[in-house]
């Protein structure tokens, strides 16, 4: 790692190393040369190839001399025709053949392809990992009851498992949309400039058989091609990968802003582990901030702009293709990928080592819980042959004053106002109205739905496989 320059941060700060090699430029380079053998090899059982010519190309296929093609490509201007000259000035023998009948996109978007595919696999089986988090921890907290908040007001009880459910509900639809995805991106193939295929039915005579040329390569890495290409395969198979990156950075980023909220001193029911030697600022040594769930925030804002990207790519690479979408697939899809892996590495930390609060908690929800029973109340008290609407206004009035005391830091006192009330207890008992202002009593069906969506977690499959291809 160069200190002295610019690199992006996802080449050394975010982002896994596994990630980073595999859209590494000597990656890269080996992959392009990984499928012109592949390709010479299809081609010598068509006789337009000896074995002599690939043997000499296997043999010299590793031999990656970046500086050297950098120097030729500062001349020519064309990165893989550089790369071709290398490899041919290497396999003195094989060389001649190369990239035979091929056109650039044959080459570059078979190594595309594959290595989105692959990186994909990666992402989804980490996703996968997180949602098995997600799912011990609603096991874990499915009837542990806390309040819930609506426009960032109390609401009515709910559980802290039925929350982290949905989270998880969320995620469990990104996790069906990266399989989607998976298994829609289709490379070009080898079919020329224009995806006619022409150049390869002329080196084979027109017998229509060029397809197995196509076949023999694209089985070496475990691809597959639509029947229809132009130069390149289909740049909205870059937008449905992008946008379903970005569906991920939506969910994760709504998980990290509420474990904000939740973890500020007016709430202060959860939080994301903070280390025993962290530093939260340098001016306040108190501090404990949300770095990670602000870097997850943070983070998930690029994935938008990368799909933004990726759809205007589709929608102006014009008639069989044009070079704008070129320079930026360079940072867009390698960093989209990088990025999405990062915020869900991140999330699995918050959400392994997540601090749970049960006395705030608790606090809370003695604190606003019993509003949330009034309704009952007020049911209970009319079909007992109260004017509904005389009752709606004596609570009403009551949780009023409740509101007012709490304001001045009193506890809050609706359950004693109510009960202290004749023309109510004369409806309802005193305990009885103590029991339907218990907030405990007021979850519903949580617990029981948020068991479900953990099973539905566990009952997943393992994320597909991508083959990889030894370079």
């Amino acid at each position: 790692m160069d200190y002295r320059t610019y690199a992006s941060p996802f080449s050394w700060r975010y982002g896994r190393a596994e990630l980073r090699t595999l859209f590494s430029e000597q990656d890269r380079r080996k992959l392009w040369r990984a499928v012109w053998v592949a390709l010479a090899e299809a081609q010598m059982a068509k006789g337009l190839v000896t074995a002599e010519e690939v043997a000499d190309l296997r043999a010299h296929a590793g031999e990656i001399d970046v500086e050297a093609a950098l120097e030729i490509e500062r001349e020519i201007h064309h990165d893989l025709m550089a790369e071709i000259r290398v490899f041919a000035s290497q396999a003195k023998l094989g060389g001649g053949k190369l990239h035979l009948g091929a056109t650039s996109m044959d080459i570059e978007d078979t190594v595309e392809t594959y290595r989105l595919r692959l990186a994909l696999a990666m992402v989804g089986e980490n996703l996968r990992g997180l949602l098995a988090s997600f799912a011990q921890r609603i096991g874990q907290y499915g009837d542990l009851v806390c309040m819930a908040f609506t426009h960032l007001q109390p609401a009515e009880p709910t559980t802290l498992g039925y929350r982290l459910a949905m989270y998880a509900q969320d995620l469990l639809i990104d996790d069906t949309n990266l399989r989607f995805v998976f298994e829609q991106l289709t490379t070009k193939g080898l079919r020329g400039a224009v995806g006619t295929a022409a150049s390869y039915e002329h080196l084979l005579d027109h017998d229509g058989r060029s397809g197995e040329l196509e076949t023999h390569v694209l089985a070496a890495f475990g691809l597959e091609a639509r029947e229809i290409a132009t130069q390149t395969y289909p740049r909205k198979l870059d937008y449905l990968l992008l946008s379903a990156l970005a569906g991920v950075g939506a969910s994760l980023s709504k998980f990290a802003a509420d474990i904000r909220i939740l973890s500020s001193p007016e709430f202060g029911e959860v939080a994301e582990p903070f280390g025993k030697s962290q530093v939260g600022s340098s001016a306040m040594p108190f501090k404990r901030n949300p770095i990670m769930c602000e870097r997850i925030d943070s983070l998930a804002r690029l994935l938008l702009g990368y799909s933004d990207v990726a759809w205007q790519n589709a929608a102006t690479n014009y008639l069989e293709r044009t070079l704008d979408d070129s320079a930026n697939r360079r940072t867009t899809l390698p960093e989209a990928l990088l990025c999405t892996d990062e915020i869900i590495t991140l999330a699995r930390k918050v959400i392994d080592g997540l601090r749970v609060e049960e006395r705030r908690i608790a606090h809370n929800l003695r604190t606003y819980g019993p509003f949330a029973g009034t309704e009952a109340v007020m049911m209970e008290a009319a079909r007992a042959g109260g004017n509904r609407q005389e009752l709606h206004e004596q609570i009403r009035s009551a949780a009023m004053e409740a509101w007012a005391a709490l304001a001045r830091g009193e506890d809050n006192p609706l359950a004693q106002t109510l009960t202290a009330d004749p023309s109510l207890t004369a409806l309802v008992d005193p305990a009885e109205i103590r029991r339907l202002l218990d907030p405990s009593k007021h979850v519903g069906t949580a617990p029981k739905r948020a068991a479900a969506v953990a099973q539905k977690i566990t009952a997943l499959p393992a994320f597909p496989k991508q083959k990889i291809v030894e370079i």
